[in-house]
């Protein structure tokens, strides 16, 4: 028998709000977290918007001197993984140095994160001042801040964990992949305690500009930022930046109850593929994202219609949202019309690596609290997404089963399902 994995503790850093219950909150409320792009001069971008993170003091966290070593998608990895730990009753005391050791087997606890692109904002930076100032007038820490491993780096060191701590580079799947890693680790033995999820944090002009160049962004509703994002809506042109991080504290379920930990949600089950299609566009056929799906429902031992609520990929682009919507209807077949799927990036926009972390919170809410997140700005859906998407309020009603899927460029595609923890 598989060994069971629980969700003990959850952590946020997201355009929804900086802690979970402010992130529940603005779920429920069908609140968008999309606005002008405030941390740089947008004039001579067509890209005016995006889901920034409102707010975030990381010294709230951790010590300012250790603050300023990190990029901010290190930052925002470690302040959403001291939550989690603090919910989990993990957290250890600050010690002399500022570290706050977990309350665990460090040498059986891990780190598992997903990251897309590291710290752009020390690249970009770096890269002026090379090419104004010359190679010695560059960010000493240009290396160590940049790359995307650092995060799980930044937060060992922070926790003083000592198992592996590994980064899952998916790109838009790497969250949702980092969770799947996490679960294996946990079953295996190897761990007791994982520390999981994705962050990032793309809203700086280097990004920004590129995902521009690739006409992947909405420009059409600069003036109303609120309603750009819009997944299954036939006037949709674009996903928005999003960034942020989620991050869960995931253990054997031996390992919970012997310490008498507070479970907030089975992990039952993962699934990856790849579409050996296209370097950014998913297959049209549908194919690699239902063999994930497929795979995951099978991990968890259940039947496709014991899904009650999936949380889409939904990114709001042209040809996303109606292969999404084939995917969903090739492995559920006419469940596919009775089950609720929802796009939160409707809300927070496309995290890229940080939205599989945020979304799987997004799912184990939607247990905890029994509602469906909305799909916000849903006026006029597209013909070809014809199904349940909750379309602008939230619903409610009792949810024991939920899952969430990610679809990566390079055509990496990861699910995860949560179940209500029953003992």
């Amino acid at each position: 028998m598989k060994k069971k994995v629980v969700v003990t503790g959850m952590g946020v850093i997201s355009p929804l709000g900086n802690t979970v219950e402010d992130f529940c909150a603005s779920l429920k409320a069908g609140k968008s977290g999309i606005g002008k792009i405030t941390s740089f001069d947008t004039t001579d971008f067509d890209v005016k918007i995006a889901g920034e993170v409102k707010d975030f003091d990381p010294t709230v966290w951790m010590d300012k001197k250790e603050a300023r070593k990190m990029a901010r998608f290190s930052q925002f990895a470690v302040a959403a993984a001291a939550q989690a730990l603090t919910d989990a009753g993990l957290m250890g005391e600050t010690d002399a140095e500022g570290k706050r050791p977990v309350k665990s087997n460090v040498e059986k606890t891990g780190i598992v994160f997903g990251n897309g692109i590291g710290g752009f904002e020390v690249v970009s930076e770096s890269m002026r001042k090379l090419f104004y100032d010359g190679p010695k007038r560059m960010l000493p820490l240009t290396v160590p801040m940049m790359i995307p491993n650092e995060a799980a780096g930044n937060a060992s060191m922070m926790f003083g964990t000592k198992g592996p701590a590994y980064t899952q580079v998916t790109a838009c799947a790497a969250g949702t992949d980092a969770l799947g890693q996490a679960l294996e680790i946990i079953r295996s033995g190897r761990c007791d305690v994982v520390i999981a999820g994705g962050t990032e944090a793309t809203i700086v002009p280097f990004a920004v500009g590129g995902f521009q160049m690739l006409k992947a962004l909405s420009t059409k509703r600069s003036d109303d930022p609120e309603k750009a994002s819009r997944p299954f809506d036939a006037d949709r042109d674009g996903f928005v930046m999003g960034e942020g991080a989620g991050i869960l504290i995931l253990e054997s379920e031996e390992h919970a109850k012997s310490r008498g930990a507070k479970i907030h949600a089975e992990f039952a089950g993962y699934g990856s593929s790849a579409d050996a299609y296209h370097i950014t566009s998913p297959d049209p056929t549908g194919e690699g994202g239902a063999l994930a799906v497929k795979s995951a429902i099978a991990d968890a031992e259940l039947k496709p219609e014991d899904i009650q609520y999936y949380n889409a990929h939904g990114t709001s682009t042209e040809i996303n949202d109606p292969t999404e919507t084939k995917v969903l209807k090739k492995v559920f077949g006419d469940h596919a019309y009775k089950m609720k799927v929802s796009s939160t990036k409707s809300m927070h926009g496309h995290c890229i690596a940080g939205g599989g972390g945020i979304e799987a919170i997004a799912c184990i809410l939607a247990i905890r609290d029994g509602f469906y997140p909305p799909t916000i700005n849903l006026d006029n859906p597209d013909p070809e997404c014809d199904l349940d998407y909750v379309p602008n309020k939230a619903q409610y009603g009792e949810i024991n089963i939920t899952a969430s899927g990610s679809l990566g460029f390079g055509g990496h595609n990861g699910v995860v399902i949560f179940r209500k923890y029953k003992g």
